[in-house]
């Protein structure tokens, strides 16, 4: 279960000197932090990965385009879709399913239907996703949800903090969160697939209160969203740091705690120093950091649609100049080296 750390994060007071103004999204990693070196395959998880890679490659292969109705229409696969289908998702599939390739081909087939219901099938809203950034915009105008830089293994942190909440229970909270989640990943660099979440539960006296807003989201709502974070974002989460938990938020969690896959929760830190897990120019001086970040809606969020468009055609054009093949590595889509690291052998 849930236990308070002793060593509580508490916000800090940091030199006046050592602040950086800033409002906009940092675009890339500081030289400091570098993701950890990749674990190899031993014989046996490389040959369920082929098994996966094959299955998928089939040029007649057919998903699903619902993810709950049984008798929904079946379509082949885009070339936006077999650009999500790489070598790095396979394999966190892979170990999401502790290397079961029936389940994993499974897994995958079915987030594929998801991401085809929700309207995220297409790398963005400039490639004709439904999910767009006008559908959410107002839930993000309190800042509540925040992509700003980088924690010590390079993974690209959003923050999340309820106490900014400015709308009623509904499912655009859902849309928001998932469009945040498509844009942190985004911000991923080259070597690194998986993100960090930094959440402060701290109430803010500057967001005006709104009748049925209620900063502890519904059971149902929870029990929603953790489903789509543990069925379509496995292995995604790197680090989950928590912060000001009050006790409704703690009765919160331990109502979900059985809905909580066990890896996930091992991810999970409460109230612990956020200096720890995130290098100080990259942390927000609320925590101990050096970014004096200050959230302008107007500024912010024109900024964070540019930088993520701009590395989506990125990853797209690599995508397309190495064969718009299925199980292409994310690594070689967002680097700038002109050769293959990771050659696709089906």
């Amino acid at each position: 279960m849930f236990r308070r750390n002793k060593d509580k994060a508490k916000e800090s007071t940091v030199d006046p000197s050592k602040l950086i103004k800033i409002e906009t999204p940092i675009e890339k990693p500081p030289a400091s932090v570098k993701p950890p070196a990749e674990k190899e395959l031993d014989e046996g998880q490389t040959k369920k990965y082929q098994e996966v890679l094959k299955h998928f490659s089939d040029p007649e292969l057919r998903i699903s385009t619902s993810e709950k109705e049984k008798d929904a229409e079946l379509q082949p696969l885009s070339d936006l879709e077999k650009a999500w289908l790489t070598r790095e998702c396979f394999k966190r599939y892979l170990r999401a399913t502790k290397w079961d390739v029936k389940e994993c081909i499974e897994r995958i087939a079915l987030s594929l239907a998801w991401r085809r219901q929700f309207g995220i099938n297409n790398f963005g809203e400039e490639n004709g996703d439904r999910l767009t950034s006008d559908a959410v915009a107002v839930e993000e105008e309190t800042g509540k949800q925040v992509v700003l830089g980088f924690e010590n293994d390079a993974r690209p942190i959003l923050y999340l903090k309820p106490g900014r909440q400015n709308t009623k229970t509904s499912h655009r909270q859902v849309q928001h969160l998932v469009f945040m989640l498509e844009r942190v990943i985004d911000f991923m660099p080259e070597g690194q697939d998986s993100l960090a979440l930094l959440i402060d539960f701290k109430d803010h006296s500057d967001v005006p209160k709104v009748s049925g807003n209620s900063k502890i989201p519904p059971i149902g709502v929870g029990k929603e969203v953790l489903h789509i974070l543990q069925t379509h974002y496995p292995e995604r989460l790197g680090k989950a740091l928590l912060t000001n938990i009050p006790w409704l938020a703690w009765t919160f969690l331990k109502m979900i705690h059985p809905f909580i896959d066990p890896l996930t929760r091992e991810k999970l830190v409460f109230d612990e120093p956020f200096p720890k897990y995130v290098p100080e120019d990259q942390l927000d001086k609320l925590y101990g950091g050096y970014l004096d970040f200050t959230y302008k809606h107007d500024v912010y969020w024109p900024k964070l649609k540019e930088i993520a468009a701009k590395n989506r055609s990125h990853y797209l054009s690599r995508f397309e100049k190495f064969g718009s093949k299925v199980g292409l590595s994310e690594s070689d889509l967002r680097g700038n080296h002109e050769e293959l690291l990771h050659p696709v052998e089906a």
